[in-house]
């Protein structure tokens, strides 16, 4: 579960966390629990955005779960949506 606010400057943390699980297992999808993140803002986009590329480079995908609407519609919005799935908070579907 990522908490508060993210910047860029999370995403070495955030990464390590993310390198050790996929060391112990071999998952395809990282699925990051975002509802309680403090805001859906381009620093938070930055982040995870980076930490999704970070993902692909090693052939995974990065799934957010619980994200707002706000969330998913800035990824929409900066039209880089289809590289991070959004599973809105209340939908409970994809969105690309």
């Amino acid at each position: 579960m990522i908490r508060g606010s993210i910047g860029p400057t999370d995403v070495p943390v955030l990464w390590e966390a993310v390198r050790a699980l996929l060391h112990e297992r071999d998952a395809e999808v990282v699925v990051c629990d975002v509802r309680e993140l403090a805001s859906a803002d381009i620093s938070t986009l930055d982040a995870l955005l980076r930490l999704a590329l970070a993902a692909q480079r090693l052939g995974r995908q990065v799934r957010l779960r619980h994200a707002s609407a706000e969330l998913c519609d800035l990824f929409a919005r900066a039209g880089v949506a289809g590289v991070v799935s959004c599973v809105a908070a209340s939908a409970g579907e994809s969105r690309r």
